[in-house]
């Protein structure tokens, strides 16, 4: 059913749960992974000091699904305007993609809105199915 799968990755815990979801439908349809990363630049703030370490750990979950037979690779991008989700959305065009993952943070609809949700702003853009990975329980 899938042929291409775009995971969008930011380093944060909440991300790392469409992981195992991605991995799971690539195996199952012997799909290849685009692994997206974006880092917002600009808006007055630094690119965060660990920016390099997430860099890194993405790049070795990438070599991991590599390792384990799924044809995985990685776009990482910075851009200033438009945020990150327009970005997720234009690789997974640029990639034909069938599928994005993506995690999200579990804010409400109402709070996804005041803080600029890049899971819900991708759910407008993006030209084919978004799967978000549900929060892990906090209770």
């Amino acid at each position: 059913m899938f042929k291409t799968i775009v995971l969008a990755l930011d380093g944060s815990e909440e991300s790392r749960q469409a992981l195992p979801l991605a991995t799971g439908l690539a195996r199952q349809d012997g799909a290849r992974i685009v692994v997206a990363h974006v880092e917002q630049v600009g808006r007055g703030g630094p690119i965060p000091a660990n920016e390099h370490e997430i860099q890194a750990e993405i790049r070795k979950q990438a070599e991991e699904l590599s390792a384990d037979g799924i044809e995985t690779s990685v776009e990482m991008h910075n851009v200033m305007l438009g945020g990150p989700a327009h970005a997720i959305a234009e690789i997974a065009d640029g990639a034909n993609a069938d599928l994005i993952v993506v995690g999200t943070r579990g804010h409400s609809a109402v709070a996804g809105l005041i803080l600029g949700s890049v899971t819900q702003r991708l759910l407008h853009l993006a030209r084919c199915p978004v799967l978000v990975a549900p929060p892990t329980d906090r209770s």
